[in-house]
């Protein structure tokens, strides 16, 4: 076992909560992703959970080699009780040590177990703060998922083989901003983002 586990469960029923409070005339609205509606937004979150879910348990297939650029995810009818139970399996498979530990798949990519786990959290955190501000609702990440997204995030960052951040551009944060916002800053977002 890695020193580099985490529990997503509390990060995970964060996003469950936020889901939960999304409301029907919601689903077509914009979020801080270019091009992508609260729904795209739900079926991202959908499908990494699932993804990374069958990451942890070295489930490798359909589900591990999709791009998800390839795709613009949506969401089935069944999408309330769906996600939840995703998230929960996929919080789940995470808690066994084996998860962080040898290679898997995600994305398409071969990676790190640990590696694979932070990517995880890092989409969980940021997609939870997209999906909060698209729906106006608030937001509290798990601290410890925040942290190990922002240190993710700003490695990353500070990596010039990467030439700037994962999702596109840093946007710049004042020094003494919040961890969210400089987590969010780090991810190409403008924390000040509103629909």
């Amino acid at each position: 076992m890695t020193d580099t586990t985490l529990d997503l469960g509390p990060q995970t029923r964060v996003i469950a909560r936020l889901a939960e409070g999304v409301r029907q005339e919601q689903l077509a609205d914009g979020t801080p992703c270019p091009d992508c509606a609260v729904r795209n937004m739900l079926g991202h979150l959908l499908g990494l959970s699932v993804a990374f879910r069958d990451a942890a348990r070295k489930d490798l297939g359909a589900t591990t080699d999709t791009n998800p650029g390839d795709v613009t995810p949506d969401i089935a009818p069944d999408w309330r009780e769906e996600l939840p139970k995703v998230l929960d399996e996929l919080a789940d498979a995470w808690r066994d040590p084996s998860a962080w530990t040898g290679m898997t798949r995600a994305g398409g990519v071969d990676l790190p177990g640990e590696v694979a786990g932070a990517v995880a959290v890092d989409e969980l955190v940021i997609h939870g703060w997209d999906l909060a501000r698209a729906t106006g609702q608030d937001y509290t990440p798990d601290p410890a998922a925040l942290q190990a997204s922002h240190d993710f995030l700003l490695a990353a960052a500070e990596d010039p083989s990467r030439g700037g951040g994962i999702f596109g551009p840093v946007v710049p944060v004042p020094a003494d901003a919040s961890l969210l916002d400089r987590a969010v800053g780090l991810s190409g977002r403008h924390p000040g983002w509103t629909p």
